[in-house]
């Protein structure tokens, strides 16, 4: 039997947030992303969240000691540009753009992170010839 699989367009991180207009306003203003009562989107849901206000502030639970959403960007270039972008947004900078060496190429990222302290890794590659 053949099964033809569904193909999923895109996916949104579920947050929950300890002040939900607060929140908003720094998805946009430092985020760069469309705010509206459904989503706060970037880039044709390129980075994707759902918002959602915390009935107590205990249930806000960022993950411990890595990212809660990562991020792709084609080129070492463009990440540079979001981070700049990021960076005079106001945006809470968790790390520098740090490139790695491995035996493909290189992989450059950087951390961002809300007003909850949930945290959103950038990475590129850039594939060695």
């Amino acid at each position: 039997m053949d099964m033809t699989k569904a193909r999923i367009e895109n996916s949104l991180t579920v947050l929950l947030v300890s002040n939900l207009e607060q929140s908003r306003t720094y998805y946009e203003k430092a985020l760069g992303c469309e705010v509206n009562d459904y989503w706060a989107i970037r880039d044709d849901f390129g980075l994707g969240f759902k918002l959602i206000q915390a009935a107590a502030i205990e249930d806000v639970r960022p993950n411990k000691g890595t990212w809660n959403t990562y991020a792709y960007v084609r080129t070492h270039q463009e990440l540079d540009l979001l981070y700049e972008e990021l960076k005079s947004n106001g945006a809470i900078i968790v790390s520098e753009p740090l490139v790695t060496e491995h035996d493909w190429g290189t992989w450059k990222e950087f951390s961002v992170k809300d007003l909850d302290g949930y945290v959103i890794g950038i990475g590129s590659g850039n594939k060695t010839d």
